[in-house]
């Protein structure tokens, strides 16, 4: 794949299509990211939102289309389940520099900018939720990314744990300029967090920025029955099928600014 004319772009997927066991999970996908941009992935169970992440972080090898990522791309990623065996003996210090070797000042460094410095000698088997995942986060940014992977990085916390991931993913965003590809299910707060949005179940359902897809019909209608104001559970309503690698047609698909 050619580079972008923009500069801007960090990462572009096209055409992407991807099947396991005779199952289509992704068809015709497009998506392109950008610095200083958070974009995010939302859909029900089964959509592929993690499998789009993961052919973008190059861990999953799509059957057709193309993945491009800038060359001097430095990447981190939080991976969705992370488990530590309770018999391994670790501290948050040595858990951050298993796969990267790392000064004293930069460990601290990137536990400041999550909020957790206090936990560099902390055993990680006793970390709550929001602590654990701010570990993970601070390790995602030892290797200072120009390009964030985030798979649900605020699951399992409470709606004030929550609220305080993304707001610190919001703050990594405008400290650092790395653009953020994020799968979430929060979706009363990925509105405030996100620069566009992207609506998935194996296919784009709808794309946009949060103000302009919020009155998309094909937004509205993935939601219809829920409550718009408060959009943590959601039935998506979908009844139809793309052909694969048809990579001329999205359904109601919206380009972003």
């Amino acid at each position: 794949m050619t580079a972008p004319s923009s500069p801007e772009t960090l990462l572009r997927v096209s055409a992407i299509a991807f099947r396991r066991q005779g199952l289509t999970i992704l068809d015709a996908i497009d998506l392109t990211l950008r610095r200083e941009e958070i974009v995010t992935l939302i859909g029900p169970n089964g959509a592929g939102k993690s499998t789009l992440l993961k052919i973008a972080l190059g861990l999953l090898t799509p059957d057709c289309g193309n993945v491009w990522r800038t060359p001097d791309a430095r990447i981190g990623y939080v991976p969705q389940q992370l488990s530590i065996s309770p018999t391994l003996p670790l501290t948050v210090r040595r858990f951050i520099t298993l796969s990267v070797a790392a000064s004293a000042s930069e460990i601290e460094n990137v536990l400041t900018a999550t909020g957790v410095p206090f936990l560099i000698n902390a055993s990680v088997h006793t970390l709550s939720g929001g602590e654990w995942q701010r570990v993970l986060l601070a390790r995602a940014l030892l290797n200072k990314p120009t390009l964030l992977f985030l798979d649900e990085p605020a699951q399992g916390l409470d709606v004030s744990g929550q609220d305080a991931t993304y707001a610190l993913i919001r703050h990594i965003r405008d400290t650092t300029g790395c653009g953020i590809l994020l799968v979430s299910h929060d979706l009363h707060l990925v509105m405030a967090s996100s620069n566009r949005v992207l609506c998935l179940n194996r296919h784009i359902c709808c794309t946009g920025h949060p103000e302009e897809i919020r009155h998309d019909p094909a937004y509205l209608s993935l939601f219809s029955g829920a409550n718009i104001q408060n959009l943590a559970v959601y039935q998506h309503r979908h009844d139809h099928e793309h052909p694969l690698c048809d990579h001329g047609h999205h359904h109601s698909s919206r380009s972003s600014r």
